[in-house]
């Protein structure tokens, strides 16, 4: 069971209305900040619920894998290292051609037994991080999950020179989407859920928004009708610059959004004034830049900037511009969580 004060302060602001403090939402993944509070847990998952405690972090989505300097990260199931000169990446997607496309078989329906595995694994979880941290539960609307089987230099083809086989694809994943999202509206596991498609790139969206109205904006209405109906709020995430689609976005079900990536040109507090009470607004603290290169001061003042531009009134979750990447230094992230304990106590005064 959720800490009540935790839980009102999450409400309050899901509601845009002040509670006692800015409410902190992230998604951690250096294993730096794993060290310094919980080197001596064996058990990697509790350990993480540490860390996550330690910092006063309200609410997540998971944590990353924090690799150490000795692991490389791999596994057969993503891909392979390559040597040729310097490590390059090569990922292994299922569809190789636009072929292959045409002849996939589409992906099976969720089974019952799946879908119950995946909501108990959803309450393994909140528990875990009960009673100071509010797991979020989520997946995808089938977009991503659909480029991401061939690559974007081979679905972007498929836009033109296979559409059809690649839209039977896509609403195949976006149904079993829509099933996730069904089933945790019913067992009422959390009042927000968090769907993760990424669609923009730093400057823009990686498609078209007419095409991404056509494809990505009905699936994600798909996703959200169900939540919406059940009273549960929608935060989106993407990364990059979303502004040319996210009229569209709000249109069809989402709550709130995430990263707010300022790098990308997502300038919070225009976001603010423009959509006030339409939407919650999570993160936008850069993780690119600022807080794995930048001095503690330097984090301190994008931390405070970021609670003068958004924070008053309720309806933002602070946090990382997506996450706490791996070469993030210690130091820097206490101060990004310090900071937001010491000045994003409401009534707002910096």
């Amino acid at each position: 069971m959720l800490d009540k004060t935790v839980e009102e302060r999450i409400l309050k602001s899901l509601n845009h209305e002040e509670g006692d403090r800015v409410p902190i939402w992230d998604y951690i993944d250096n294993r730096g900040i794993y060290e310094y509070f919980a080197k001596d847990e064996p058990d990697y998952g509790k350990g993480m619920v540490k860390v996550y405690h330690e910092l006063g972090i309200d609410l997540c989505r998971g944590y990353g894998a924090s690799f150490a300097k000795t692991q490389n990260g791999t596994t057969a199931e993503h891909g392979e290292w390559l040597i040729s000169g310097q490590t390059q990446w090569r990922v292994k997607y299922p569809i190789q051609s636009l072929d292959d496309l045409k002849n996939y078989p589409l992906p099976e329906p969720h089974s019952d037994e799946a879908i119950e595995n995946w909501l108990e694994n959803i309450r393994v979880q909140q528990e875990r991080f009960a009673p100071y941290t509010m797991y979020v539960p989520g997946a995808g609307c089938g977009f991503h999950g659909t480029y991401g089987m061939m690559g974007l230099r081979l679905f972007s083809l498929a836009i033109y020179d296979a559409r059809d086989a690649m839209e039977r694809l896509l609403w195949a994943n976006n149904e079993n989407s829509v099933g996730l999202a069904k089933a945790a509206a019913e067992a009422n596991l959390c009042p927000i859920y968090f769907i993760g498609d990424d669609i923009a790139y730093k400057g823009t969206t990686m498609f078209s928004p007419q095409f991404l109205r056509e494809t990505f904006i009905k699936c994600l209405r798909k996703v959200c009708e169900p939540l919406k109906n059940a009273g549960i709020k929608v935060i989106f995430h993407s990364d990059g610059n979303v502004m040319s689609v996210l009229d569209d976005m709000i249109d069809a079900g989402i709550d709130g959004l995430n990263p707010i990536e300022p790098i990308a040109g997502m300038n919070i507090g225009y976001l603010k004034k423009r959509y006030g009470k339409n939407l919650v607004l999570v993160g936008n603290v850069d993780c690119s830049q600022v807080l794995p290169l930048g001095t503690v001061e330097e984090v301190i003042e994008a931390t405070k900037e970021c609670i003068r531009q958004a924070s008053q009134g309720g309806g933002h979750f602070i946090g990382s511009s997506s996450e706490i990447v791996p070469a993030t230094p210690v130091e820097n992230i206490l101060a990004l969580y310090r900071t937001v304990h010491e000045y994003g106590r409401y009534p707002i005064k910096i």
